[in-house]
Order: C-alpha cells, then sequence, then structure tokens
C-alpha cells in the first residue's frame, strides 16, 4: 500500500490553528459586541432627563461675563471693549495698535493714553 505523501509544515500548522482561530474570533466579536452595548447604554441613560441644551452639548447655564475695566492691546487680546472703541472710535485692534502701540493699556474711566 502506498503511503500519503507528507504534508508542508505549513499546511499541518494551517489546519491546526483554524478551530481555534475561529473559536477565538467569535469569542473577541461577542466581547466587544457587550463592550459597546454597555457603553451606549450608559450614554443614554446619562443624556435621558437633561434639558435640550445640555444635550445638544452646550452647557445648562451659561455663567455671567464680568465686565472688562483694563484691557491691554497686544496680539494676545482678542476682542475690543466697548468702553475702548468709545474712547478711542477706533473699532479694530489693529487699528488701536497702529495709532497707539503694541502693550499700551486703557481702564475704564481713565482719558486715553497718549498716542505714538
Amino acid at each position: 500500500m502506498a503511503r500519503p505523501a507528507a504534508a508542508s509544515l505549513d499546511e499541518i500548522v494551517k489546519r491546526s490553528i483554524e478551530g481555534v482561530v475561529g473559536r477565538v474570533s467569535a469569542a473577541i466579536a461577542r466581547s466587544i459586541a457587550d463592550t459597546v452595548a454597555a457603553r451606549l447604554e450608559a450614554e443614554l441613560k446619562k443624556s435621558v432627563g437633561k434639558s435640550g441644551a445640555a444635550r445638544r452639548g452646550r452647557p445648562a447655564a451659561a455663567r455671567p461675563r464680568a465686565e472688562i475695566t483694563r484691557w491691554v492691546a497686544d496680539r494676545r487680546a482678542r476682542r475690543v471693549p466697548t468702553f475702548v472703541i468709545d474712547m478711542t472710535s477706533l473699532k479694530t485692534k489693529k487699528a488701536i495698535v497702529a495709532k497707539y502701540g503694541d502693550g499700551v493699556t486703557f481702564e475704564k474711566g481713565k482719558p486715553a493714553p497718549k498716542s505714538k
């Protein structure tokens, strides 16, 4: 009787691992699905009962803004306060820096600084 042809090492390893990989991948898929389902449930429970603003990602109650009484015209400045606009009649930070210089300080209730 003839012997069957010897299988290569790669074929033997592939046949022995196929069953293990199938079982492990199914277990991993179930674990991921359970984790995602639990996370979605937690997120849904958190969002139930909140106001409409909170569900859209905004804070429910905004804190009141503080009144600005001192402003420095430098490159970090974001907006020009209304008291500076009233004082200088200039509306942009760029125009104020051009006229008064970088780093000049404006204080509410005091006269405007000297232009450069």
